[in-house]
């Protein structure tokens, strides 16, 4: 579904990303792990258009994504719940979620048929449908920022960083329901900070250095490997994390 061959990005005369080959295939809920500054974030702007690639490819089901705008990509099924959340502030939980939906205003039943969906997947969303965004809680927060990328029928979601500065019991949760996406049918690239819950959710991992690829394979297998175990999990004693 999802290719990216030999692809390099450029922050100015530095290079993030150095040649990195990656692929996902429809279905599948696939993981990229590493410390800070290995270059997951880059690579999910990249899908979505949002930074420019130096060179290299990017498909979606053989067709070049790297040439596209931002709102191109969208159009084709691929959102991105950002770092950080992102999230209107100003506006309220439905007028945040309608927006999410631009691409596809014009099918009204569609439109409420999704927001139904959302709100089943986060009940507390429609308990707060019409507050300020802004003023939620974190949580509730990163419930929308997920909530709203799935409101244009993404067949691909990117999701960046969703348990970060949540409280356990809330990253449980979030969790939970990112399985339920998935198992709905909707393909997902996970980076996550919290490596051990990332492996045990997803299929397939990757794993970034400094903006190249040093390991990939199955998430089992990875989550056992004692190189895993000693960068991103403790050594497996503690709950390490990868940020």
């Amino acid at each position: 579904m999802l290719e990216l061959i030999d692809l390099k990005v450029k922050y100015g005369q530095v290079e993030a990303i150095h040649g990195l080959n990656l692929t996902v295939n429809e279905g599948e809920l696939v993981t990229i792990l590493g410390s800070n500054g290995a270059g997951k974030t880059t690579t999910l702007m990249a899908v979505s258009g949002l930074v420019p690639v130096s060179s290299g490819e990017i498909r979606f089901e053989g067709r070049r994504l790297d040439t596209l705008r931002s709102h191109q990509v969208v159009g084709l099924g691929i959102t991105q719940a950002p770092e950080g959340r992102r999230i209107f502030g100003p506006l309220t939980v439905s007028e945040n979620l309608a927006l999410g939906a631009f691409t596809r205003h014009r099918d009204r039943t569609a439109v409420a048929r999704r927001l139904k969906w959302v709100y089943d997947l986060f009940p507390r969303l429609f308990e707060r449908q019409a507050q300020m965004a802004g003023t939620l809680s974190g949580g509730e927060q990163q419930m929308l920022a997920i909530g709203r990328a799935l409101m244009s029928e993404p067949r691909l979601l990117l999701l960046d960083e969703p348990s970060l500065g949540l409280a356990p019991l809330l990253v449980r949760g979030i969790f939970q329901t990112i399985r339920a996406i998935n198992q709905a049918g909707v393909t997902i690239v996970l980076v996550e900070q919290n490596a051990r819950a990332a492996l045990k959710l997803a299929d397939r991992g990757y794993v970034l250095e400094v903006g190249r690829l040093v390991m990939a394979g199955p998430a089992a297998d990875l989550l056992h490997d004692p190189r895993i175990q000693t960068a991103y999990l403790g050594g497996g004693r503690t709950e390490g994390t990868a940020a």
